[in-house]
């Protein structure tokens, strides 16, 4: 996708700008990941917590963080792969980037992962671009102004969240490398019977928001702030709804960034069945 901007042009209402800057480094990145992709110098290490990270995660971290340093010189910019910098706990803008969300899928050579940048203001979400390289489908929204689907030829689709309203209909979308027995106890709590297994959790949170699918839980989650925080505002957008598995909204000013609580994700009309019938699974 070679100019996202000139797609994204009149989608973000106050936030047009940072809209049109995060949704065109996301996709510049695209090309870079790729090129990693299919060639033979990936090189793989393990951080602290065993996630593995690779050349590729640092190259698109380079490229994102010196675009935005460049246009919002002010902002506090948080990236996966840099050091954490508590300006984020006060600071009014803070963008947080996840350079490839996804990265077990990548280093597998397979479909599952994306380039993702959110930004909050006041601690709340309020612009999101997340860019698929394989596909080369670009998903932003900025708050108010509704969740966007852009395609590589430039087409946009407006996002909306599906219209199910009874948990025994669920699609529930669920990873595809941390899977764990939960997962199957919140199946047989709402009577799911249809799985479809992705690695990256932007993605899981566009496909509810295109619709295609209703769920995403993860109980023991090992996500932090710049997994969450570009795909809630898509989501928010499109109509969904993205909490802890108790219910509670995510924080963005808290000094830790891991989702300890969990992650509950859905079409926004299930989301408080699934919470009351998924309850008994996650004492608090």
């Amino acid at each position: 996708m070679t100019d996202a901007a000139q797609h994204t042009a009149g989608l973000g209402g106050d936030y047009a700008r940072e809209l049109s800057v995060a949704a065109q480094l996301a996709a510049e990145t695209g090309p870079l990941v790729m090129r990693y992709f299919h060639g033979d110098d990936l090189t793989v290490e393990m951080k602290p917590g065993d996630e593995p990270v690779t050349v590729a995660d640092r190259a698109a971290s380079e490229l994102i963080v010196a675009g935005m340093s460049r246009a919002f010189a002010d902002d506090v910019i948080i990236s996966e792969e840099n050091a954490d910098d508590l300006r984020r706990l006060t600071a009014k803008r803070v963008w947080y980037i996840d350079p490839i969300d996804g990265t077990k899928a990548f280093i597998k050579h397979r479909e599952g992962f994306c380039v993702m940048i959110g930004l909050t203001v006041d601690h709340t979400p309020v612009v999101g671009a997340l860019y698929a390289p394989i596909s080369r489908r670009l998903f932003v929204a900025a708050r108010d102004c509704g969740a966007w689907l852009i395609t590589e030829d430039g087409e946009r689709q407006r996002m909306h969240a599906s219209t199910i309203d009874d948990p025994r209909d669920i699609r529930l979308v669920a990873s595809a490398n941390n899977r764990t027995e939960t997962i199957d106890q919140v199946k047989s709590a709402l009577g799911i019977n249809t799985e479809l297994n992705i690695g990256s959790v932007g993605l899981k949170l566009a496909l509810i928001a295109l619709g295609e699918r209703d769920l995403y839980v993860n109980p023991g989650s090992k996500c932090k702030s710049w997994d969450t925080c570009g795909p809630e505002i898509v989501l928010a957008e499109a109509g969904g709804k993205l909490t802890d598995v108790f219910g509670e909204p995510l924080r963005y000013d808290e000094r830790d960034m891991v989702r300890s609580r969990g992650l509950i994700a859905t079409n926004g009309r299930v989301h408080e069945a699934v919470v009351a019938k998924t309850a008994p699974l996650f004492p608090r």
